[in-house]
């Protein structure tokens, strides 16, 4: 299995994906580094190493996914589908709480991915309070 992503490939994702994370929204100009390029279906599962199956994650939630594309949603306790950012609305599954710190699941495959690729982890929790200060955050669209 070839993981190699040409560059004009890479490039093409970052634009669609605005340049930051599918899943916790964080952007590459706010943190000062590049993303990662997730494979939505993990190879290891099958997934290819082509555009429809590849979107951008941070380092965290790309390493939180590991080769998982369902976990369990905590209300229902059914396991579910992970988010799919390239295929699905990011304000359909998610939505800011009232500080606009965390993130909350508003549906079974919101609620199982923010647990599952710990969205709300400490770290990035305090983060958000700081950009949110200089008006980084949370993103506009």
């Amino acid at each position: 299995m070839s993981s190699y992503i040409p560059k004009e490939l890479r490039d093409k994702i970052a634009t669609q994906a605005q340049r930051r994370c599918g899943y916790c929204l964080t952007s590459e100009a706010i943190v000062g580094t590049p993303m990662e390029i997730d494979h939505l279906i993990p190879q290891s599962l099958g997934g290819l190493t082509e555009e429809d199956n590849l979107w951008l994650a941070c380092s965290l939630c790309n390493d939180h996914k590991n080769n998982r594309i369902a976990a369990l949603d905590p209300v229902s306790g059914e396991i579910v589908r992970l988010f799919n950012p390239r295929h699905q609305k990011w304000n359909e599954h998610f939505e800011w709480d009232d500080d606009g710190t965390h993130v909350k699941g508003l549906t079974p495959t919101g609620r199982a991915t923010v647990i599952a690729l710990h969205i709300n982890r400490p770290s990035l929790v305090k983060a958000r309070h700081a950009w949110i200060i200089v008006d980084w955050h949370p993103p506009k669209d």
